[in-house]
């Protein structure tokens, strides 16, 4: 369906078409005539008044048949059956018109022999029912092209909606799951200490109530996330882990996905902490850099197997998440990168576009 404004603009333009007739019209009739400049008006005037008609009826009766416009034969066909009723209503009414404003004025209108007015107006006629419907056929192609194009967006928008859905509603559980891993480790051996981590995983999963449903959230929000997780595994691992934070406090409104760091802190207390003796230094870094948000989080400890190409793995069930998330989120404009460092570590990187 033509919106408001389409149908504004192809009503200015048919009412322009008509008065450069009008105008061409009388010009070509004074160059032979010095009065009556009124008749060339009134021809070219019943002309409009009687194709509008047509034009108007012919598209009521057709718009029901709208829904054919990407099969062009059957809408075509459909309008087609409106040229017999141009041929035959054109000439009696526009001539009808002519007659009695004539005759109302004194004057009698003249003209040739019905039949060779009949063929030559519905030649000039059928012109224009062509130029109608296809110009018709092209608005109506337009806006049924548009229409489909918000439709697939916004089906996409849904998709994606839903799966974003999906992949936060797996990172929690995921993160629940090994939280209490963590704890149950220490219930027959500290108590005190498990209560302690069971109280701080509480105020946790109170901080996720803030942000359930949600897909980005201020980095304060988020940091507040994994810091509750940090503390969480400290605790465990009280001799053998050191956190540095880094954070440019002026990007804490800065919007990111909703516990995309925490994953990677995750990785590095499974796959780091949790196989060495030594103490492990992690660097956790939020910064600017142009027009981007870099989240930083690395050790000093860690190693990326190798695969068979020799690329590196792209981590677990955790990264695979935050990939999708990020690639779902931001598409190309966002990238996450886990670098091997010398002579030991690892560092996750995400890169965001700025939108503080």
């Amino acid at each position: 369906m033509p919106s408001r404004r389409t149908t504004i603009v192809l009503a200015t333009a048919w009412l322009l078409f008509w008065l450069l007739m009008n105008i061409t019209a009388v010009q070509d009739y004074l160059r032979n005539h010095d009065h009556d400049a009124w008749k060339p008006i009134l021809w070219e005037t019943s002309s409009s008044v009687v194709a509008t008609l047509l034009m108007l009826a012919q598209r009521r009766g057709t718009r029901k048949y709208d829904h054919l416009v990407p099969s062009p034969l059957q809408w075509f066909g459909r309008q087609l059956a409106w040229l017999p009723v141009y041929w035959l209503t054109f000439v009696p009414m526009a001539f009808g018109i002519r007659h009695a404003v004539y005759a109302m004025a004194g004057q009698t209108y003249t003209h040739e022999a019905w039949l060779p007015v009949f063929v030559y107006e519905d030649i000039k006629i059928t012109v224009f029912f062509v130029t109608f419907t296809t110009i018709t056929f092209g608005v109506l192609s337009y806006h049924a092209m548009l229409n489909e194009k918000l439709r697939v967006e916004r089906a996409n928008a849904a998709m994606r909606e839903a799966q974003l859905l999906t992949l936060t509603q797996q990172m929690q559980p995921h993160f629940l799951f090994n939280a209490l891993n963590t704890i149950s480790s220490l219930m027959h051996s500290d108590v005190a200490r498990a209560d302690a981590m069971l109280i701080q995983l509480a105020d946790v999963l109170r901080a996720t109530l803030d942000v359930s449903g949600r897909h980005s959230v201020p980095l304060e929000v988020e940091l507040r996330l994994l810091r509750g997780y940090a503390t969480l595994m400290s605790e465990r691992f009280s001799d053998r882990v050191r956190i540095d934070w880094r954070v440019d406090d002026s990007l804490l409104g800065a919007q990111v996905p909703v516990m995309s760091m925490q994953p990677l802190l995750e990785n590095i207390f499974k796959h780091t902490v949790e196989k060495r003796r030594q103490t492990t230094a992690i660097t956790i870094a939020v910064l600017r850099e142009g027009e981007q948000v870099v989240l930083r989080v690395e050790d000093d400890g860690g190693t990326l197997a190798p695969l068979a190409d020799g690329q590196q793995a792209g981590g677990g069930i955790g990264v695979r998440n935050l990939r999708a998330r990020l690639a779902a989120m931001y598409g190309e404009r966002a990238s996450f990168d886990l670098v091997q460092l010398s002579p030991a570590g690892v560092r996750a990187e995400m890169r965001l576009p700025c939108a503080s």
